[in-house]
């Protein structure tokens, strides 16, 4: 591996004095403020809250960033429509995030893209931090106490309280020198060039595409057998994501899952019935009656019914191998046992040593012929990172040969 990919820094000043939050609404003292943060010097941090569970849409409704020698700016995503002059600013320079892969989506919507980031939860991870939200790492790191106490708040509430703007601004002030003691610390665990491995796979990744049957989702359907049951949940769940979608609002707030399985469940057969379902419960749940009723009606007179089980490569629970594959189950424990032990050894979490189901899918069918170099292809196709396989690949190999040689003791003594 190479040296030192990621740059750790001389010294690390403390973040400057900044003034009153205040959120920028305005065109003008946006383009001021893109003046300001290319005046200053070194990675930007950036983080954006959403109002997941109370919104429907996964938008940003308020923007922070902050850099050394330019100072803190909370900036109001619905007010400013074009952010192209501060992508053309920030675009090159490194982004520090912390869990990155949650914020890039809606950052990318308003036009936001970095080249390069530093991901303060997943550097966390890396170094064998046990606990990496943000407040905890912090404090165990920079020995200051962040409260979290605004997380889950609707970030779309107008005007924005005082206190939330202080705990959204503190996100980012305290990020880069954050991120500077974590690079010293990569460094001294000869992990940069494995950091910079998975900050470039943040970015490179894609979005998931949109699901053909996104309805499935539902909690707890896959119990449901009958075909007609089937059909309500899924017209069920088209009207409440229909009236989600034109009111902005998150679909569990409307009606949540449990109550749309229980309709879904006894499939009543008139208006009446379904409204005297106690549990069909939610605060949309009798004011858009008629809608749900209708959603009902659709699924008893369709032809349009889906099946039960829809063909996937979706690998059975690993609890039944023992039964359907006992050479896979084999070769699966002896892998994670070797692999727990590398985790341990070098001090990163299993499920960053190696995706969980990179493994499972490997074990449960092999390359063939079974070397060192068709394994780490299989890796690398799966998607593994070139450190995983060069730390994992060998040690998966030999525990896959393990149980072969075991399970025939006179070839083993005869090799």
């Amino acid at each position: 591996m190479t040296e030192d990919p990621i740059e750790t820094p001389a010294s690390s000043p403390a973040p400057i004095a900044v003034p009153a939050r205040t959120v920028i609404t305005t065109v003008d003292d946006f383009h001021d403020a893109v003046e300001a943060i290319a005046a200053g010097h070194g990675p930007i941090a950036v983080d954006a809250e959403r109002a997941s569970g109370f919104r429907y849409s996964q938008r940003a409704y308020l923007i922070q960033l902050y850099r050394r020698g330019s100072g803190t700016f909370l900036i109001d995503p619905p007010a400013i429509e074009e952010f192209a002059p501060l992508q053309s600013v920030i675009g090159d320079i490194e982004w520090v995030l912390h869990a990155a892969s949650q914020d890039l989506p809606c950052l990318r919507e308003v036009g936001l893209e970095p080249s390069t980031v530093f991901d303060t939860e997943l550097a966390a991870r890396l170094l064998g931090i046990p606990r990496v939200g943000l407040g905890t790492v912090v404090e165990e790191l920079l020995g200051i106490h962040l409260a979290k106490e605004h997380s889950a708040a609707d970030w779309s509430t107008r005007p924005l309280p005082a206190s939330w703007l202080e705990y959204a601004a503190l996100d980012v002030e305290l990020l880069i020198d954050l991120r500077d003691s974590m690079a010293v610390l990569l460094k001294e665990q000869g992990k940069l060039e494995i950091a910079a491995q998975e900050f470039a796979a943040v970015v490179a990744k894609e979005d998931k595409p949109p699901l053909a049957e996104p309805w499935r989702r539902l909690t707890g359907v896959s119990a449901l057998r009958a075909d007609r049951h089937l059909a309500a949940a899924r017209e069920l769940w088209l009207a409440r994501d229909e009236l989600a979608r034109a009111t902005d609002t998150a679909p569990g707030r409307l009606v949540p899952d449990a109550s749309l399985m229980v309709a879904a469940r006894a499939l009543p057969t008139s208006r009446r019935e379904l409204a005297s379902l106690k549990q069909f419960s939610g605060r949309a749940s009798r004011s858009e009656i008629d809608r749900w009723w209708a959603a009902i009606e659709r699924a008893l007179t369709t032809d349009d019914i889906p099946v039960q089980r829809r063909g996937t490569d979706t690998l059975p629970p690993p609890r039944s191998w023992g039964d359907r594959n006992p050479e896979a189950d084999a070769r699966l424990k002896t892998a994670r046992t070797a692999l727990a032990e590398l985790s341990a050894d070098r001090a990163i979490p299993l499920e960053n040593l190696l995706t969980p189901d990179f493994l499972r899918r490997v074990a449960w069918n092999p390359p063939s012929p079974l070397t060192l170099e068709s394994l780490s292809e299989a890796l690398a196709e799966l998607g593994a990172r070139p450190w995983q396989i060069e730390l994992t690949a060998q040690p998966i190999l030999q525990a896959f040969v393990e149980p072969h040689q075991s399970a025939d003791p006179a070839e083993k003594a005869d090799s």
